[in-house]
């Protein structure tokens, strides 16, 4: 089974929150993957799938961020799951807005939500989970930090957000079935498909290049044979005497 976390806040209030980002990739996997209706357990919303042959719980913990882990500690405990079947989506401060970067295990980097689900699974199942972080960019400025977090997506750099979620949802199944690096690499390559080599046409020659071109090669014939009969007497205006 794979306990699948996005983190974020509840709420129409938070919606498109850059904090909420996780929400919105776990939203995204679940609708591409057909997953069954959000039901209220565990204190969060949760939602199961079937991908790449596994039963996907999809989680978004209902308690607010920074007790993200009581909803997370609780579904481990009742599955039995092992580290390496927990994977938490979320915002990432420090990475480029709308990068992507895949771990397993690791600290919390000052991060609410990571630092609560490290408190609750510490002592079950440990620290090593995996971690999708989903690059939100830094505003540059210490004291702005907490508004940008908890700002909302600029329309014009929403549209940019919403295509990494689409690759990240059409890659989920390689997550599941290869790990975090396969997932990754191929979240790039949905965004950025390898250009096809193509094949430089060939010259065509036109008819009328083809008569100029036989006449060339006649005269050079001709050409060659003059300069042959000259050599030995028989040249124009000249003619071989017995």
């Amino acid at each position: 089974m794979f306990l699948l976390v996005g983190l974020g806040n509840p709420g129409p209030k938070y919606e498109r929150n850059r904090h909420n980002v996780g929400f919105m990739a776990v939203d995204a996997i679940v609708r591409r993957h057909s997953f069954g209706p959000w039901k209220a357990r565990f204190q969060a919303q949760v939602a199961e799938g079937q991908v790449g042959g596994e039963k996907v719980l999809a989680m978004k913990p209902t308690t607010f961020m920074n007790e993200s882990g009581r909803a997370v500690g609780e579904a481990a405990r009742f599955y039995k799951l092992p580290a390496d079947e927990v994977w938490v989506f979320y915002d990432e401060l420090d990475l480029a807005a709308n990068k992507l970067k895949v771990k397993q295990g690791g600290g919390n980097a000052g991060h609410n939500g990571l630092r609560s689900i490290d408190a609750h699974l510490a002592k079950d199942i440990g620290k090593d989970y995996g971690r999708v972080r989903i690059g939100i960019g830094h505003p540059g400025d210490k004291a702005k930090v907490h508004a940008h977090v908890l700002g909302d997506y600029a329309k014009a750099e929403f549209p940019d957000t919403e295509k990494l979620l689409d690759a990240m949802a059409e890659a989920f199944p390689t997550l599941v079935e290869r790990g975090g690096p396969e997932f990754m690499t191929k979240v790039a390559l949905i965004l950025k498909p390898p250009q096809k080599a193509t094949k430089q046409p060939e010259a065509k020659t036109s008819p009328a290049t083809k008569q100029d071109a036989a006449p060339s090669a006649k005269q050079a014939v001709d050409s060659a044979l003059a300069q042959a009969l000259a050599k030995v007497g028989l040249g124009p205006g000249r003619q071989n005497k017995e």
